[in-house]
């Protein structure tokens, strides 16, 4: 009885990561609005009627898929903004590097990331897993860097979430406005991802005239 209770445990898990595995190729391939369940069924090679038994919905599916690259992407950075051996500008540029591979890979999580927001944002980092990676009130490295510049350069008194908010908006953006932005100008998906491989190196250049354009003439 355990050995067939475990064969049925593990043929469960691997028909759901196989169909998993193919509405990640589709949703990738055809967008979240244009994805029928019936292309997931037809990529799995597996039948309509399975994949509603595993997961309900197209919807159902879609959160679950994006959940779990969010979640291991939130994992992943946290090494990176927490790292002393690496500067405020090197953070920025790996960072910037990271979010715009992850979205290239991963184009409908802007889509599942404004939904989410506007219907609960504390349930979303609750399900993502933020509230678990910090403990306390101390904040990660790269704020205390951030602090550490702004005393001992005497930078004027601007909010730091000024910085965070074009960060957000120079790398999530592009990806948000990319079906308006490639209608309008003819651009192919290969193009559009070729643009944005040039902002990696272009958005750490803007985030640092940002912060250099908050220095006060203090002498510097």
């Amino acid at each position: 009885m355990a050995k067939k209770a475990k064969e049925a445990i593990e043929k469960n898990t691997s028909t759901e990561e196989r169909i998993k595995e193919a509405a990640r190729r589709v949703f990738t391939q055809k967008g979240y609005a244009a994805t029928r369940t019936r292309d997931i069924a037809e990529e799995s090679g597996l039948n309509l009627a399975l994949i509603n038994y595993y997961f309900r919905s197209k919807e159902k599916l879609f959160d679950i898929i994006m959940l779990e690259h969010l979640q291991l992407f939130i994992h992943s950075i946290m090494g990176i903004v927490n790292d002393e051996s690496t500067s405020l500008q090197e953070k920025i540029e790996i960072l910037v590097g990271h979010y715009i591979d992850m979205l290239i890979k991963n184009p409908n999580i802007p889509i599942f990331l404004l939904n989410e927001i506007n219907a609960d944002p504390k349930k979303l980092i609750a399900k993502i897993g933020i509230d678990k990676i910090q403990h306390g009130h101390e904040p990660v490295y790269l704020m205390k860097q951030w602090m550490e510049i702004a005393a001992t350069k005497k930078m004027a008194n601007i909010n730091p979430i000024h910085i965070l908010m074009n960060f957000v908006a120079l790398t999530i953006f592009p990806f948000v406005g990319s079906p308006l932005i490639r209608n309008r100008t003819g651009l192919s998906i290969e193009a559009f991802n070729k643009l944005m491989e040039e902002r990696k190196k272009l958005i750490p250049i803007w985030i640092n005239a940002t912060m250099n354009s908050a220095l006060y003439d203090n002498g510097q």
